[in-house]
């Protein structure tokens, strides 16, 4: 899990008093994060995924100092109007199309707070976004920019700059061949006849995301008093969600937000730090908790972990993208509340539990294909209509998700194969053959089934000899029915069938397909409804 380094005068300062050693080791620890060390002036706290807002000095202690009852309630922060314009052009629609941006004046930087303001960039990078292919943070000193800011795609010949920590200039091919960044993170413009590029008004390049920034004009220093910030990737709403926590950080060491116009196929401003409400039932939060909680006390709990509260309406701080339903507003009452605080009951009823038939059919064939030296993969069971259709070369009827939190899983998967290629495309960096399988939730509509679905670097014959293996550990007999289907190539693909039951199917991956994902390797896979298979089995 991520770490955030609090230097501890500084948290002393920021938080707004001073606590003993116990007391720091016991409320860290009851704030629902870990300590990992307290050494000298140096404080480590582990923080959960889920709370990347956490993830600066700042940030933890705005949630510190609420918890502990110092600075409870919401916190507000005005963005202010400007004229700042970023125009994003119809060229990095393939490669990487969004940008949300933002102005932050009025810093007064130092030394520690720069390396604050690195460590949130780069722990944001590797983890909500998702080592910057998700999202990709760039912050730039602004007395060195002229607006407007073009946000476009360029040919790597064409892009030339000096980029960090480097003395010469390196086209777009060189940076990614030579600079030590452009090595970790190239694999990201894999296979992008153009690549992105942020470029102000005189022509001067800011930075190539999400590689590296320019060493004339993307370098904070402590005589920065104003910045700009763009956060790049392919989800709009997941760049928004990572600018509002870092100008949330800027605003508590004293910055003034400003807004940017970002011009589109539809111009939006941003940022957007409006709490959003969400309606909150006591009653329910008391059948949860097993508590008496009366209005005024949940209150209470609920601006100590940084919320405002009216007629049971919560106020959500536009930097908390972790809470997603009622249920996570009872968890942080929980915290604040005091875990220590609930009285331990043996619960006054006896079971016996056992695994189901189900569950245990799953388990062996889990176990089996282990056993073929396939490796077991997890993945969510939502997906994208970019996925599950275009790039596997079908037309699905889907079901999509009414209100996604993010873009990217806002369909019900009907397939396990694209989430298993998806993992291929995110590995093609290490060594095959790569055989991978999942055993996993897919819908017909909104009726969800277990699935099984095996991809491997190989051709139809080695995936099929994985069927025969496996149906023979099962003492099944099956055929396959040769068919036509957009995802694999015609004439080595066919259904699976036990009788007369058509169960699945199976055969050598359209290269076409490949080509969406971005794999260079032929690939095989298949996809058997376990559900029906298990009956078979078990009855």
């Amino acid at each position: 899990m991520p770490t955030v380094n609090l230097n501890k005068r500084e948290f002393e300062k920021l938080i707004g008093k001073k606590l003993s050693l116990e007391e720091l080791k016991d409320r860290i620890s009851m704030l629902g994060t870990d300590l990992e060390k307290i050494e000298g002036n140096e404080i480590i706290v582990e923080i959960f995924p889920n709370r990347p807002d956490m993830l600066s000095e700042q940030g933890f202690a705005r949630a510190f100092s609420s918890f502990i009852g110092v600075k409870k309630g919401l916190r507000e922060y005005k963005v202010k109007k400007s004229n700042y314009k970023v125009i994003v052009e119809k060229s990095v629609k393939e490669v990487r199309p969004f940008t949300a941006c933002a102005v932050v004046k009025n810093l007064k930087l130092d030394d520690e707070k720069i390396k604050s303001i690195i460590q949130i960039q780069e722990k944001l990078h590797i983890g909500f976004g998702r080592n910057r292919r998700k999202a990709a943070i760039g912050i730039y000193p602004l007395e060195k920019i002229k607006f407007p800011i073009k946000y476009l795609a360029k040919k790597p010949g064409d892009i030339k700059f000096i980029p960090l920590d480097v003395k010469v200039v390196m086209d777009g091919k060189e940076i990614l061949d030579v600079h030590p960044t452009g090595r970790e993170y190239g694999h990201l413009l894999e296979n992008k006849k153009e690549y992105p590029i942020f470029i102000d008004d005189k022509e001067y390049i800011l930075s190539m995301p999400p590689i590296i920034n320019s060493e004339e004009i993307g370098k904070v220093t402590e005589n920065t008093k104003e910045v700009f910030i763009e956060c790049s990737g392919f989800d709009y709403q997941v760049l928004s969600k990572c600018l509002n926590i870092i100008v949330a950080a800027l605003a508590d060491i004293g910055g003034e937000i400003y807004s940017v116009e970002v011009v589109d196929e539809k111009s939006k401003t941003s940022p957007d730090l409006t709490p959003r409400e969400e309606k909150i039932d006591l009653k329910y939060v008391n059948k949860i908790l097993g508590l008496e909680l009366k209005a005024n006390e949940m209150k209470e709990l609920l601006e100590r972990m940084g919320y405002g509260y009216d007629s049971g309406k919560v106020k959500v701080p536009a930097y908390r993208i972790d809470i997603l339903h009622e249920i996570d507003l009872v968890e942080d009452i929980a915290i604040a509340y005091g875990y220590e605080n609930f009285k331990e009951e043996v619960p006054n009823i006896s079971t016996i539990g056992k695994e189901s038939g189900k569950s245990k059919f799953n388990r062996k064939i889990s176990e089996a294909l282990v056993g073929f030296g396939l490796l077991e993969c997890s993945s969510v069971s939502l997906s994208n209509e970019n996925n599950l259709d275009k790039k596997m070369n079908v037309k699905n009827k889907l079901v999509k998700v009414e209100s996604p939190v993010n873009a990217e899983y806002d369909t019900l998967r009907n397939s396990i194969i694209p989430s298993l290629l998806n993992i291929l495309s995110e590995n093609k960096r290490y060594e095959y053959p790569q055989n991978i399988f999942e055993i996993g939730k897919v819908f017909d509509d909104v009726i969800d089934r277990d699935s099984l679905s095996i991809v491997i670097t190989g051709n139809f014959t080695q995936i099929k000899q994985i069927l025969d293996s496996l149906f023979s550990l099962l003492d099944l007999k099956y055929e396959i029915k040769e068919k036509e289907h957009g995802s694999f190539i015609l004439g080595r693909c066919g259904n699976i069938l036990i009788g007369e039951k058509e169960i699945g199917v199976i055969g050598e991956i359209n290269p076409l397909v490949l080509s969406n994902f971005g794999i260079e390797v032929a690939c095989s896979g298949l996809e058997l409804d376990i559900d029906t298979l298990s009956g078979l089995i078990i009855g």
